[in-house]
């Protein structure tokens, strides 16, 4: 049992990595500010409370859907 929560703690942080590595890097585009105003700026954007409420929902749809592709493969 315990060996399960934990991978699923790491494969939803890995998921919730994804997005905000996706969020930061979309702030240095061509079209974000993150150029013109710096890195510390863009982690101040991308860290918000709704964005993390995004990624938890999003992280543990991705979990369930893997955890339910592997055991119907």
């Amino acid at each position: 049992m315990k060996k399960n929560v934990w991978r699923a703690v790491i494969e939803v942080a890995f998921i919730v990595f994804l997005f905000y590595s996706n969020l930061l890097m979309g702030e240095f585009e061509r079209s974000g500010l993150g150029q013109k105003r710096g890195l510390a700026w863009a982690i101040g954007d991308v860290f918000t409370a709704a964005n993390f409420g995004i990624a938890m929902i999003a992280a543990l749809i991705g979990y369930s859907l893997f955890e339910f592709l592997r055991k119907k493969f």
